[in-house]
């Protein structure tokens, strides 16, 4: 019998999400409104940006919320668990599991016992 999983790692690398800095979302938001109105197509292109990353950006200035301008989603990552801990969670999800099965299994059998006699 073959496996259906590779012996060796995934070839293709998964993509890495772009960041952007304050500074440059900055510098984007001001050189894109100089712009003339047929060229900020052309910043957007040359940044490989969409016109909402501008809106979002120059809304967070215009707001004085520069701290905004820093991305959430690459924040430090959450810290792990350790093994210990981790299996105890897995451990009390089967304990959790296996309670509410045994609870119905019971009633079955309540049901079944009334109905033998």
């Amino acid at each position: 019998m073959t496996s259906t999983n590779p012996a060796g790692p995934d070839p293709a690398a998964r993509p890495k999400r772009r960041t952007f800095s304050p500074e440059y979302k900055l510098r984007i938001v001001a050189e894109y409104d100089a712009a003339l109105k047929n060229e900020k197509g052309a910043v957007l292109c040359r940044e490989r940006l969409y016109h909402s990353h501008v809106k979002e950006w120059r809304a967070a200035r215009d707001a004085g919320a520069l701290e905004k301008l820093v991305d959430q989603r690459t924040g430090p990552a959450r810290p792990k668990k350790s093994a210990a801990e981790a299996e105890n969670e897995k451990l009390r999800r089967q304990v959790e599991r296996l309670e509410k099965e045994l609870a119905r299994n019971q009633a079955a059998l309540i049901v079944l016992g009334r109905l033998l006699l």
